[in-house]
């Protein structure tokens, strides 16, 4: 357990370093060396973890990836048996914040993800945010759904756009925080119209 214990330190120190020597300089001046140097470790242990340049970028980029995913599936997990409203402002809360609490970082992973052809990895891990949505409007107390598959998809797509066009524009927070409101507006009302079958609210 200690030896596993000071792998997970390392491997931490090694992404936490891997972003820094990122937003510093670029993916033109990220080496291996750079990062090794950054998290104070040498060059042979990085290379115990990671083979070269592009298994640690991958490995970078996951990490973010997956720290969104989570955020979402925890988001609608907690929202299990609410209103759509409810579940409309969760999950566009925990997608933005995820993404825009370190708005730096997320830009930078946009070109790693281009480097190191993260598509796959994006798909996999946007399934099961999908995923989670499906199971969380099951639970709506006020609307009933046919096809959650092609919901859940057009939801998460639709925040992502403009999410990425906040990061590409270096948006200020006060854009951030109006397209927030707006999102959950339109998240919700798309919600409410894709319904097969509202649910009276005497019977709530």
């Amino acid at each position: 357990m200690p030896i596993q214990v000071r792998s997970a330190f390392t491997v931490e120190a090694i992404f936490d370093a891997c972003i820094q020597v990122l937003l510093e300089g670029g993916i033109e001046r990220l080496t291996t060396t750079r990062v090794a140097e950054r998290a104070g470790v040498s060059i042979g242990s990085l290379y115990q973890y990671f083979p070269n340049k592009q298994s640690l970028m991958a490995a970078v980029l996951e990490r973010h990836l997956l720290r969104v995913v989570e955020a979402i599936e925890q988001a609608c997990s907690q929202c299990k048996g609410q209103t759509v409203d409810t579940m409309a402002a969760a999950v566009v809360d925990a997608f933005m914040t995820a993404k825009l609490q370190d708005a730096a970082t997320s830009r930078a992973l946009y070109a790693v993800a281009a480097e190191v052809g993260g598509a796959e990895v994006v798909a996999l891990l946007t399934q099961r945010s999908q995923l989670a949505i499906c199971d969380m409007l099951a639970t709506a107390a006020d609307h009933r759904y046919k096809d959650l598959a092609v919901i859940s998809f057009v939801l998460s797509t639709a925040v992502v756009g403009p999410v990425q066009a906040l990061l590409a524009a270096k948006a200020p927070s006060r854009l951030a925080t109006a397209v927030r409101s707006q999102l959950k507006t339109m998240v919700a009302a798309y919600l409410r119209e894709a319904a097969s079958q509202p649910i009276e609210r005497s019977a709530l």
